[in-house]
């Protein structure tokens, strides 16, 4: 569904960009007619000057330009506004519920172990890329006051107070 309305307003905003420059084109076109000894070359090549029926076809263009352009670039601006949104308000919620089963995680990992975490039982558990984990427990390490021991093999473990 997500995918059908991102190309419904990529479609709507192509629209009402090509007709607003449809309306553009033919104010411009419009004002370069009317002033004084311009004239216009036709499809045989041979020299037109602007007729009142002319200007008024360019007339009619620029507001059929402008009737069908706003309305399909503000629901096109509107729908890609929307969707916008929606991504970022899915996107936070992600990061909440992902928040709150690595807390979980923690505090169960800290009672099982009677305060002790070591990063590769985390990193398994919490199923984070190493970095990651080692960034998660330090920061749970300074709001805690933690303490780290480093094994002889270079293992870090955290202490917390239970």
């Amino acid at each position: 569904m997500k995918t059908a309305e991102k190309l419904a307003s990529g479609w709507l905003l192509i629209l009402g960009f090509m007709f607003l420059t449809i309306s553009a084109s033919s104010v411009m076109e419009r004002n370069n007619a009317n002033k004084p000894g311009n004239a216009r070359i036709d499809e045989d090549g041979e020299l037109v000057f602007a007729s009142p029926t002319y200007l008024a076809d360019l007339s009619n263009k620029a507001v059929q330009g402008l009737v069908f352009g706003l309305p399909c670039s503000i629901l096109g601006g509107w729908m890609t506004l929307s969707l916008y949104r929606q991504g970022k308000h899915e996107k936070k919620a992600l990061q909440q519920q992902t928040d709150e089963r690595l807390q979980s995680l923690f505090y169960r990992m800290v009672q099982e172990n009677h305060g002790r975490i070591t990063l590769l039982s985390f990193a398994m558990q919490s199923q984070l890329p190493p970095h990651n984990a080692k960034d998660y427990l330090d920061d749970k390490a300074k709001e805690f006051n933690a303490n780290f021991k480093i094994s002889e093999e270079g293992a870090v473990s955290y202490h917390f107070e239970v």
